[in-house]
C-alpha cells in the first residue's frame, strides 16, 4: 500500500532471539530510518504460548508475580497478567520446559501443580475471567498437578496420593474432585491453544509432544497408557463428559493440561484469537494502513493457528494489508497469499549465515524493516 503512513505492528516472538516487545522496536526503529514521520502502533502478540504474559503486559496489563512450585518441585517465581478483574495466566510460567534444569528432560514425573497454584494465585487476585495460555510445556500428566493444586485428590489403592507427572497416573485407583476450589464456579476460564489434539491416541499428546519432551518410545506408550487410564478413573466419578473432555480438541494441549482444564468447565478457544481479542487488537487495526506481523520460523506450522495466521487473517478481513517478518521463511508465496501474507521478509534476505541471524536477530530485523518502508512507506 503506497503512501501508508499508518503501521501497526503486530509480531509474536523469535524464540531464541527476540521477545515479541523487541521485535516491534527493532521494526519500527528500522521504518523511521527510512520514513521519519511514519506513525508506528506497536502490538506484541502471543499465541497462547510462551510470552503471553509479556504480551498481555505490553499491552498494558500488570504484572504480578507468585512462588509456585515448578515442573520437578522446586519453588520459582512464575509471573500472570492482570487487569481490572481479568487475568492472563501463562502455563509456561510455572510448568514450562524453559523451568527446568539445563539439560535436564523428566516426561515421566514433571508436574503441573505449579500452573494450578499460579490460577489460584489469579483467583486470589480477584480475577472473573482467566485466559489460560498453554503450550511450550515439560509435563504430561493430564492437568492432574494443576487438579491437586487446585484441591482435587488423586490417589493410589492404598489411600495414598500419586507420585507426581504422567507416569503416576498409571496408580490412580479414586479420584475425588470434591475439594476443588468453590471460587472456580464463578470464573470465566479460556483455554487459550494453538493446537487441537485429543488427549491418547495416535495424536494425542504423549504421541505428538512427548518426544520434544524427553519421551522414548517407551515413555510415549507408558504416558499414552496412564493418562487413558486416569481418564477412565475419572469417568467413575465425574461420569460420561470424562471421556467426552479426553476426545475433545484441545484436551491434548501442553501434554493434556488442556483435559484438565476442561473438567474446570474451560471453554477452549484459539490462542490467537483469545489474545487478539484480550490485547485490544481490533481498535488498533482498524487506526492502520499497514500491518506488519511476524515470528521467528514462518513454516507449515504458522498456517495452523500460530501468531501471524490469526493476524493475517484478521487483517485481511478488515481490508488491510499485511506483510510479514521471519527468521526463516519456509512457505512459498502461494501460501503465504492464502493465509493474508503480501509477502514475508526473512532475515536471511539480508544475512544468509543463520547463526548469524540468531545472534544478531536486532540490528539485522532492523534492516529488514528498513526494505519494508523502500518497498511500502517510501
Amino acid at each position: 500500500m503506497d503512501g501508508a503512513r499508518r503501521v501497526l505492528v503486530a509480531a509474536d516472538k523469535f524464540k531464541g532471539s527476540l521477545t515479541a516487545v523487541e521485535v516491534a522496536e527493532r521494526v519500527a526503529a528500522g521504518l523511521r530510518r527510512v520514513v521519519p514521520d511514519v506513525d508506528v502502533e506497536a502490538l506484541p502478540v502471543a499465541d497462547g504460548g510462551d510470552g503471553t504474559v509479556a504480551a498481555a503486559v505490553a499491552a498494558g496489563f500488570e504484572r504480578r508475580e507468585a512462588r509456585v512450585a515448578g515442573p520437578l518441585g522446586d519453588e520459582v517465581t512464575a509471573a500472570f497478567a492482570l487487569r481490572g478483574d481479568t487475568a492472563v495466566v501463562e502455563m509456561a510460567e510455572a510448568s514450562g520446559l524453559q523451568r527446568l534444569p539445563a539439560g535436564v528432560l523428566a516426561p515421566l514425573t514433571a508436574s503441573t501443580y505449579g500452573s494450578g497454584e499460579l490460577l489460584r494465585a489469579a483467583l486470589d487476585a480477584g480475577a472473573r475471567t482467566i485466559v489460560f495460555g498453554v503450550g511450550g510445556s515439560a509435563t504430561t500428566d493430564g492437568g492432574a498437578g494443576m487438579l491437586s493444586a487446585l484441591g482435587a485428590r488423586f490417589l493410589r489403592a492404598g489411600g495414598e496420593p500419586v507420585a507426581p507427572g504422567g507416569g503416576g497416573l498409571a496408580d490412580v485407583a479414586s479420584a475425588d474432585l470434591s475439594g476443588l476450589d468453590p471460587r472456580l464456579t464463578d470464573v470465566e476460564l479460556v483455554l487459550a491453544s494453538d493446537v487441537d489434539n485429543p488427549l491418547t491416541g495416535p495424536t494425542g499428546a504423549p504421541a505428538v509432544y512427548g518426544p520434544q519432551k524427553g519421551a522414548s518410545p517407551a515413555d510415549v506408550e507408558t504416558l499414552d497408557a496412564a493418562l487413558a487410564h486416569f481418564a477412565k478413573v475419572l469417568e467413575g466419578t465425574v461420569g460420561a463428559r470424562a471421556a467426552e473432555y479426553a476426545a475433545s480438541p484441545g484436551a491434548g494441549a501442553a501434554g493434556g493440561i488442556g483435559y484438565g482444564a476442561l473438567l474446570l468447565g474451560a471453554r477452549f478457544r484459539a490462542g490467537i484469537e483469545v489474545m487478539l481479542d484480550v490485547l485490544g487488537f481490533a481498535p488498533a487495526l482498524e487506526r492502520a494502513e499497514l500491518v506488519i506481523t511476524g515470528e521467528g520460523s514462518l513454516d507449515e506450522q504458522t498456517l495452523h493457528g500460530k501468531a501471524p495466521a490469526g493476524v493475517a487473517a484478521a487483517a485481511r478481513a478488515a481490508g488491510k494489508e499485511v506483510v510479514a517478518v521471519c527468521g526463516r521463511l519456509a512457505l512459498p508465496a502461494e501460501a503465504l497469499g492464502r493465509a493474508g501474507i503480501r509477502r514475508a521478509y526473512p532475515l536471511t534476505d539480508v544475512e544468509p549465515d543463520v547463526a548469524k541471524c540468531i545472534a544478531d536477530a536486532g540490528p539485522i530485523l532492523e534492516r529488514v524493516a528498513e526494505r519494508i518502508a523502500r518497498d511500502f512507506l517510501a
